[in-house]
């Protein structure tokens, strides 16, 4: 994950987040479901993940993501989703 270039770690992550939302709705019914609850939390920690990686390399996805230690970084790197295969 850490070798992907920015367009498709944005892939992954929007893809992870939708497999996240699924099985959250899926467990709101199947709250028993061993296999549902497994993947719900493998799939959670590689959004995490995916998230993490995405930040360090490209700057802040979301405005939750930014650093404040040296100023406003919100504009300093592209939009998150503009696109390029950058590394």
């Amino acid at each position: 994950m850490e070798n992907m270039c920015r367009e498709d770690l944005m892939k992954m992550i929007q893809s992870t987040n939708f497999t996240v939302i699924e099985l959250g709705m899926y467990l709101d019914t199947h709250p028993e479901c061993p296999y549902a609850l497994s993947t719900y939390e493998e799939a959670c920690h590689t959004l995490k993940t995916a998230i993490k990686i995405y930040e360090m390399k490209f700057g802040p996805l979301t405005i939750h993501g930014v650093e404040t230690d040296n100023g406003w970084s919100w504009t300093a790197t592209p939009w998150p989703w503009q696109k390029g295969c950058e590394y």
